[in-house]
């Protein structure tokens, strides 16, 4: 009979506590999921350049090696700069029915020549309409417009035109496509025979695959271009490895990247053969 006693309240204070910690794993898993898809929006949001939210970049890129064969003039490949420090600021300017992203990218150039100076600065604003934001993406377009820059390392004229911008989310993905497009602001009679006041058509596509524990791969800052005089297209390849850390009041995006040039046959200017950048951005949201 004791014994009975001793089994039946064994197990009354087993399912007490079998209860308790059914209770407490639940409270755990509830607490848990929100936090972990706060973290992982969080983390989608510092690898967004379109999302709601300021952006500070601070970037160094050198490019030591170009491709140095022989293009269809007879003449030989032009090398480009050495390296640059790139500043990059994202200013969300939120409304009602829409939001304006202005984007500054700010450049000081070196050459192997030994000239250094700022680049052509370019500044864009893209419209996204609230019904073009669909929570895990967006689509936005907008005017572009390029400063003149330091004639020994850029062109010393302004440009203007448009961007648009495609991004979305699904699982750990995170893809899009970003395109440019600028004409020279010059004289007709200036620019060289066969040549028109049309800038290269700019597409940057955006592949971002999430690891875990903050860390990412990507395949960087991609620019593939088609110059509209030559008919020619360049296109380069590279390989992000980075790790975004969540803080209270923002999120710093720490990556290192590699870069080269796979297609570039007659391409009529530089084609970088090795290029490595490091990179440093902070975001946080709208103030």
């Amino acid at each position: 009979m004791n014994q009975e006693k001793r089994d039946i309240g064994f197990t009354s204070t087993c399912r007490g506590i079998c209860a308790g910690q059914f209770i407490v794993a639940l409270a755990i898993s509830f607490l848990a999921g929100p936090a972990d898809a706060q973290e992982s929006d969080a983390q989608t949001k510092a690898l967004d350049s379109t999302a709601t939210q300021w952006s500070f970049q601070l970037a160094y890129q050198t490019m030591p090696d170009y491709f140095d064969d022989i293009l269809d003039n007879g003449q030989p490949r032009p090398a480009g700069p050495t390296d640059y420090v790139q500043l990059r600021i994202v200013a969300p300017l939120p409304f009602e029915n829409f939001t304006i992203l202005p984007r500054i990218t700010l450049r000081h150039y070196e050459n192997a020549q030994g000239d250094s100076g700022i680049g052509n600065t370019e500044i864009f604003g893209l419209i996204i309409p609230k019904k073009w934001d669909w929570g895990t993406g967006r689509m936005g377009i907008g005017p572009l417009v390029t400063l003149p820059g330091d004639e020994k390392v850029a062109r010393d004229e302004w440009g203007y035109g448009f961007a648009a911008v495609y991004v979305n989310s699904k699982g750990k993905w995170f893809y899009g496509a970003l395109l440019t497009q600028s004409w020279r602001s010059i004289d007709p009679t200036a620019l060289p025979a066969g040549t028109s006041d049309t800038n290269p058509l700019g597409i940057a596509p955006i592949v971002n695959y999430r690891l875990g524990s903050g860390w990412y791969v990507s395949n960087g800052d991609q620019i593939i271009q088609y110059d509209w005089d030559s008919k020619k297209i360049k296109i380069p390849l590279g390989i992000r490895i980075g790790r975004v850390l969540i803080k209270e009041k923002g999120s710093w995006n720490y990556y290192f990247e590699y870069q080269t040039t796979v297609v570039y046959d007659d391409w009529p200017g530089p084609a970088v053969e090795n290029s490595y950048r490091f990179n440093v951005t902070y975001t946080i949201p709208p103030f």
